[in-house]
Formats: C-alpha cells, structure tokens, sequence
C-alpha cells in the first residue's frame, strides 16, 4: 500500500472511532469511508512562493460568522488545463495554508471549497499536493466554524485530486 492510501485509510479510521473526529456519533453509524478523486502523481507540483515583500494580515470569513486572523504572505502560479493560475498562500502558527474552491464544486467537491497545507520543500519552493487537498470539518456537520476561502482563491478550473465532497 503507498503513502497516500495509508494516509487515506488512516483518515477513514479517525472518522469512524475517534472522539475527535468530526462526524456526530449519528454519522459515525452510517460512516464507511470519505470518498476520493483517484491519485494522480501530476497534482504534486513544486512551486516558487512568490512572497509579498510586505506580509500583510488578513481577516477571514469563517462559515459561522467569526473572523479569523492569517497572514498573506504571497502566491504561487501554475497552470492547469492551458489555463494559468494564481492561488493565495497564507500562513498563521499552524504553517502554510491555501484554502481554495475550484470548478468541481459544488457537484463533485465541498461547495465552500477545500483545504491545502503545503510545505517548504528547499529555500522559496512549495510542494502542493492537490491528493491531499481535504474538506473543512464545517463540510460534516454545522457545529465547526471553518474559514471561507477568499475570491481570490476561487478558481474557475477543476482541481481533479483529493477529497470529494461528503456522503452519509
């Protein structure tokens, strides 16, 4: 089994017997496993951060009305289908986070969009991996409070790697 699978199935396992895991014991019932696009190697991709020379902090929306504080530290640019593409990168204590929605929502992915954690692979460059873009814990139920994605981040592409949207 390769990296990713075990990841996912490890995923799965949380969902199901942890008591902090997202879904409400209703849901944990019902739960078989999250539903995924197939992985595709060609969704890794190693970008430049381009940084802003002025890091600036934010304020996002969050699905339940709250505002939650990040830094916008700069973008990075690739290109999907012929199309080029632009996505915010922020980073708050946690690390690098690009919340995203692109044109797999709402039928095929979460329509208040997903999430990215990428990380520093060597000095200015990122590694995206779109296989493991997730959807927000406001995607299962209403009681989490999760940041919107900005319109910046809405992409008019399919980003075709990672979580589908939630089925119970």
């Amino acid at each position: 089994m390769d990296a990713l699978q075990k990841f996912r199935n490890e995923k799965d396992e949380f969902f199901k017997t942890s008591h902090q895991s997202p879904l409400t014991a209703g849901q944990k019932t019902e739960f078989q496993a999250l539903e995924y696009f197939p992985a595709d190697p060609a969704w890794q991709l190693e970008l430049e951060l381009e940084r802003n020379p002025q890091p600036e902090q934010v304020l996002f929306a969050t699905s339940t009305g709250d505002d939650r504080p990040y830094w916008l530290i700069g973008q990075v640019r690739f290109e999907v289908q012929g199309h080029l593409v632009c996505l915010q990168v922020y980073e708050d204590d946690y690390g690098f986070f690009i919340p995203f929605v692109d044109a797999t929502a709402p039928q095929e992915t979460y329509p208040g969009g997903r999430y990215l954690e990428p990380h520093e692979i060597r000095q200015g460059v990122l590694l995206l991996d779109f296989n493991l873009a997730y959807n927000p814990y406001c995607a299962y139920n209403e009681r989490w409070s999760c940041p919107l994605p900005p319109a910046l981040n809405r992409l008019a592409v399919r980003i075709t790697a990672g979580e589908k949207k939630f089925h119970v």
